[in-house]
């Protein structure tokens, strides 16, 4: 998909993010970890969970959709134990059905073509259980076991690992303790679902989860959170556009960290236990106190400053006036598309893959750019909203990946997007 945006439109009106795409899929994979009926509510149809649908029809999951945002869930057996290449490599999501498949057929296969080190942690995680693990080129064997009492360390605090791990638990062992769990509200969102089914989750929000399993995990009628990454790309996208904007239906608890990191950039967000409002930006201006001479944003774990929202906070500093350090510590190679922006006019240093320094305010004039993935997606079209002139992005279907409906949502806000 290849669409065109004309910047300098300021942005006003109310916004409502769709449901957090990665709750979804997690919650869509603990739905067939039962065999009764599992309803979830505020679904986005996003391309990641259209792919991970498809993938548990296979499994053999009965889906309908109850209403748009409404899908009922039954999976009276699982049908088959491998998870294929074509699978695992539309969605890294997909891996999540490995506990489904581990707990209600035993073994489970998952064949894959990226390096084994990318799931290094999960499949250390697994080990740590007991779950034994034949790995080759290009495929992992597990075979299920049972435990009285485990206690992880993961290694990293992966979202994923955790989500697995944490769903092996509530059936396959009777008390398990997860060091350095990841604690995004994705995670949080999960670990009630399995609650609600009948496990038992002690530590939810934090870093240690005590989870002690249930013999049968029942049905349960969950909703979906919203989605805090595009609540506060959404609202620095209109702070950037000089805009005024409410956007309903938030989380405060998601929120109260991403707006602390904000106000360095100068963009000042009010909020409310359900909304957020954006008020009018004059101009942007990194923070002036002694302490923060240069403006740092350093991405880190939950509940810190998250990773994925790097790539706008990026393009916030190039219309800042002052000097930023941005750091990503959490993953490699983020920082690459700035490459983007400094043709776009913006003054920026790439010290490295994890640091970028940003001297703004730069104005940015609009130019031809190929998004690669979300992240980028994010950060290029902030980029393009906010330019001098009409900008064309290809591939930008990456941003319908997660974030359902974004482009339509963002037009009824004054966004001039058009679509090809």
């Amino acid at each position: 998909m290849r669409i065109r945006v004309e910047g300098r439109q300021p942005l006003n009106g109310t916004y409502t993010p769709s449901g957090n795409a990665n709750a979804a899929i997690a919650l869509l994979a603990a739905a067939l970890l039962t065999d009764q009926p599992v309803t979830l509510r505020h679904i986005p149809r996003t391309i990641s969970m259209e792919r991970m649908l498809a993938v548990a029809e296979s499994l053999g999951a009965q889906v309908s959709w109850q209403e748009r945002e409404t899908l009922r869930v039954e999976t009276p057996q699982i049908a088959r134990r491998v998870l294929t290449h074509e699978e695992t490599g539309g969605s890294v999501g997909v891996i999540l059905f490995l506990a489904p498949l581990l707990i209600r057929r035993q073994h489970a296969r998952l064949e894959i073509d990226f390096p084994l080190s990318r799931i290094r942690t999960h499949l250390e995680a697994l080990r740590d259980v007991g779950i034994d693990i034949v790995t080759t080129s290009n495929a992992v064997e597990c075979k299920a076991a049972t435990w009285e009492r485990k206690e992880v360390l993961l290694t990293q605090a992966s979202v994923t690992a955790t989500a697995i791990l944490m769903m092996l638990a509530t059936c396959l062992g009777k008390e398990t303790i997860i060091h350095n769990a990841a604690s995004e509200p994705h995670v949080q969102e999960l670990a009630h679902m399995l609650t609600a089914m009948g496990a038992v989750i002690e530590g939810i929000a934090s870093n240690v989860l005590r989870v002690f399993g249930a013999s049968t995990l029942n049905g349960v009628d969950v909703s979906i959170g919203p989605d805090h990454i595009e609540a506060a790309s959404v609202a620095a996208i209109a702070a950037m556009s000089g805009g005024r904007a409410q956007i309903d239906g938030i989380r405060l608890t998601d929120l109260r960290m991403i707006a602390k990191i904000y106000q360095r950039l100068g963009i000042q967000l009010d909020l409310d236990e359900a909304e957020i409002f954006v008020p009018k930006h004059e101009a942007l201006s990194v923070s002036n106190r002694e302490e923060d001479a240069d403006s740092s944003i350093e991405t880190a774990p939950w509940p810190g400053f998250p990773s994925d929202l790097v790539a706008v906070a990026t393009v916030a500093a190039t219309q800042a006036r002052g000097t930023s350090l941005i750091h990503e510590k959490m993953f490699p190679n983020r920082l690459l598309f700035v490459d983007k922006l400094k043709s776009m006019g913006a003054q920026i240093v790439l010290c490295d893959p994890h640091r970028a320094i940003v001297v703004g305010p730069t104005p940015l004039n609009a130019t031809y750019m190929d998004s690669p993935d979300v992240r980028a997606g994010l950060g290029m079209l902030a980029a393009a909203l906010v330019a001098n002139g009409e900008s064309l992005i290809d591939n930008a279907q990456a941003l319908d990946h997660t974030f359902a409906g974004v482009l339509g949502k963002l037009k009824a806000l004054g966004a001039r997007i058009t679509i090809e």
